[in-house]
């Protein structure tokens, strides 16, 4: 039977959610979205979930790719951010180790420099009490001798130490899949390249939704009690489409990042400085490259596929060669980069680099719930307080709630004709508390602080190391190098037996060696990677941190799709295409002439 994640089952999945009234339909898959496809299937909600492009294709798939616990927030003194999403990353490192890796940070202290060395010590002390942090990975003060044997790139001049603490690095992109593989396995039903084309409504009240197969063309009509909009950088524009888009509203930010092959810039050591206007950047090592970002600046171009400028690239440069003054790093050695966009709540009067990253959530009065804002650490607490809120409106719907979302002493707050809640630790400002549902009614409170992941049940992130140990095992005697094996079992987790068992079933490829055929053949059968670009991109990451092996593989790998799914030869030509712009905007500016 064909795994209810395939690509192959996109047009039945879409007939399904037609066939019956979803309880929770969700307009895109982030990891937002993801998050909350999980808590509600988890709580055994029908769901279904539907993004126009790939999963994680905006936001979800261009962050710095950390997992971090917030200390640039407590710079700005927000201190309920710190606190929280400090936590939650403890719980996504636990949930799920193969994509969350504990990462130690070099934060250097110069003279005349953002940070001195009291207000590190102490700012890094008071992170580590508000975010929890484990008696093993609590900061440490070094010495300007000590932070150059940490890192000796690092500029000597004006150096007075470092503070050294932890954070922890993620492949964001297999994060959110991974979150909704795990829904998928719940019950939901999730589809990619399926876009909104408008909403229905009974009475007023929004009451389902028809959407578009974007690669058929198809249009299917989907009934759901609820129906929340996670939509990131798109979020306004489903409001307008609700015709409810008023009050707040998003400002769009880009960050972009460089990446350099570790031969031309030997990072040793993950690092997080400042840079002469005042904003902070990080240099991390990972996998035989090093990558530097992030910009911070106002976009209102192409939301779907966001490009570095010049004038950002260069940006980046002077910093690095400004804080790793040696290296003198050049365009020329730029192998591969990435744009993304965040969409933050507007703040008037306030740059993008100071509007806070909390989250908010909104309900128009035709019934639609919006999702705006927020982190990628607090993913898990943003899911909690929506589906708590989706909850209450099924429960008060079939008779068993009391119709109110009430705080302790009872009261509503609305605005502009929205409601306003807190999410986890008060992710909003001024909102109320969501009351937890399943004291007596119809749905459960939230299970997945303690749930894994796909690829997470492996027995704790503790034992996470020996479990690897063990596949390599394993995979080696399947014939795979024991490197191949291993880096399986790293990036898959309790997933990789399925790699496994394609290996056995698959045999040798004539024309793809199995570190191609089997990832691929995985991300068509189990992560629905409908393109070139899905697999090269988001299932892999080749394209940001292996650029070669993508233009090595993409001929025989588009062959070898094509083959599987069927495609026609305008769709193999189409497909190519696309993953050659993507190739391109790697290297080049948008406003670049090309020579």
């Amino acid at each position: 039977m064909t795994a209810p994640f395939a690509s192959r089952m996109r047009m039945h999945l879409l007939q399904e959610m037609e066939q019956a009234p979803l309880d929770l339909l969700i307009i895109g898959g982030g990891i937002t979205g993801s998050g909350i496809a999980l808590d509600a299937a988890a709580r055994g909600m029908r769901v279904g979930l539907v993004d126009m492009q790939d999963y994680g294709a905006g936001t979800s798939s261009r962050s710095t790719k950390l997992v971090h616990g917030g200390l640039r927030y407590l710079k700005q003194l927000d201190i309920g951010v710190v606190a929280e999403v400090g936590k939650e990353r403890a719980i996504v490192y636990e949930n799920g180790p193969h994509v969350t890796t504990p990462e130690w940070m070099l934060l250097p202290i110069y003279k005349e420099g953002t940070f001195g060395r009291f207000s590190t010590s102490l700012g890094l002390r008071v992170y580590d009490f508000l975010a929890g942090v484990k008696r093993e990975e609590r900061r440490r003060m070094l010495s300007a001798t000590q932070t150059l044997a940490k890192e000796p790139l690092l500029r000597r001049e004006g150096l007075q130490g470092g503070g050294y603490y932890v954070e922890y690095r993620t492949d964001d992109a297999r994060l959110t899949l991974e979150v909704l593989k795990e829904a998928v396995a719940h019950g939901a039903l999730a589809v990619n390249y399926a876009r909104l084309e408008r909403f229905d409504y009974e009475a007023g009240q929004i009451a389902g939704a028809e959407i578009v197969d974007v690669l058929s063309g198809r249009q299917y009509t989907v009934k759901a009690r609820c129906i929340v909009n996670a939509a990131g950088p798109w979020v306004d524009t489903l409001r307008q489409l609700d015709g409810s888009q008023q009050g707040k509203r998003l400002l769009l930010t880009k960050g972009i990042h460089l990446v350099v092959d570790q031969s031309r810039f030997p990072l040793r050591q993950a690092v997080y400085f400042d840079t002469p206007d005042g904003r902070m950047l990080f240099a991390i090592p990972r996998d035989g490259k090093t990558y530097v970002g992030t910009t911070d600046t106002e976009y209102t171009g192409d939301m779907a596929h966001p490009r570095m400028m010049e004038r950002d690239r260069q940006y980046v440069l002077d910093a690095v060669n400004g804080m790793f003054p040696e290296l003198r790093i050049t365009t020329k050695d730029i192998e591969s980069s990435w744009a993304g966009i965040r969409p933050l709540i507007y703040e008037e009067g306030k740059g993008p680099s100071e509007i806070s990253r909390r989250d908010e959530i909104w309900q128009s009065e035709s019934g639609l719930i919006t999702i705006a804002g927020g982190k990628l650490t607090g993913y898990r607490k943003m899911a909690e307080t929506v589906v708590d809120r989706v909850a209450a409106k099924l429960e008060e719907r079939a008779g068993h709630g009391s119709g109110t979302d009430r705080d302790g002493n009872g009261s509503v707050e609305e605005t502009g004709g929205f409601r306003k809640s807190a999410s986890g630790s008060g992710g909003e400002t001024g909102g109320v508390a969501v009351p937890v549902v399943g004291a007596g009614g119809r749905y459960p409170p939230c299970r997945t602080k303690e749930l894994p992941i796909s690829g997470g049940h492996v027995g704790g992130a503790a034992s996470f190391q020996d479990y690897v140990a063990k596949k390599t095992l394993e995979g080696a005697g399947l014939g795979l190098p024991r490197e191949l094996a291993g880096r399986w079992a790293a990036c898959y987790g309790s997933n990789v037996d399925r790699l496994f068992e394609l290996v056995r079933e698959m045999g040798n490829e004539p024309k793809l060696p199995r570190e191609v055929s089997v990832p691929l053949r995985y991300a068509m059968e189990h992560e629905m990677a409908v393109t070139l670009e899905d697999f090269f991109v988001r299932r892999t990451g080749a394209l940001l941190f292996d650029i070669d092996w993508v233009r090595k593989w993409k001929g025989p790998a588009a062959a070898y799709m094509a083959s599987y799914l069927g495609w026609s030869a305008d769709e193999q030509a189409r497909y190519a295409e696309e993953l050659e712009k993507r190739l391109h905007e790697a290297i080049v500016p948008e406003d670049a002439v090309d020579g």
